[in-house]
């Protein structure tokens, strides 16, 4: 009975619409020793959670048109330890609460490299100590990123709704946010 939970915690559900991404990341992973089910939607990674029950799952937060986080609910109930890592382009705050209260394990913002991938079935994501603050720059962050949200991703529309320039937008999103 433990060699079939141990080869079940090997199997990782890999759940990204970007086919390149998607190679690369199962490449990467099955040198490391995990057997991974690719899926590119929310209906195939359902049916490859069914067939293959496997012990974790990292689902994209944007599938397309779709949103990762109502793939959580489903994906555990299907299987219920299953630990789920979200993985995401546009990390933010209210996205990693709904990620973690649907069920998720992790949350992890791109670009991210495999070992901290796999590291973040192991480890329970860390919360900030009662009563820090964000500072400035992480508030305007978190903000821009609620607001993007909003927009769908659309970087004109989010602009607009925050009366800045969309050129000046598109810099701010390429820098990485600070920890705190």
């Amino acid at each position: 009975m433990e060699k079939v939970a141990d080869m079940r915690s090997q199997r990782l559900l890999v759940v990204d619409d970007d086919q390149s991404f998607l190679s690369v990341l199962k490449r990467a992973l099955v040198r490391r020793g995990f057997v991974v089910i690719p899926a590119r939607s929310g209906q195939e990674a359902l049916a490859a959670a069914s067939r293959y029950r496997p012990g974790q799952a990292l689902v994209d937060l944007k599938l397309g048109a779709e949103s990762g986080l109502l793939l959580i609910r489903p994906l555990r109930q299907l299987v219920d330890d299953m630990k789920i890592v979200v993985l995401t382009g546009y990390g933010s705050i209210p996205t990693a609460v709904q990620a973690v209260k649907a069920g998720a394990h992790n949350y992890l913002a791109k670009p991210i490299d495999v070992d901290t991938v796999v590291a973040a079935f192991a480890e329970m994501p860390e919360e900030p100590p009662a009563g820090a603050r964000m500072s400035l720059r992480r508030l305007e962050w978190e903000h821009i990123q609620r607001v993007l949200e909003e927009h769908g991703g659309n970087i004109s529309a989010t602009a607009r709704s925050l009366n800045m320039h969309r050129r000046t937008l598109q810099r701010k999103l390429q820098k990485r946010p600070e920890k705190g």
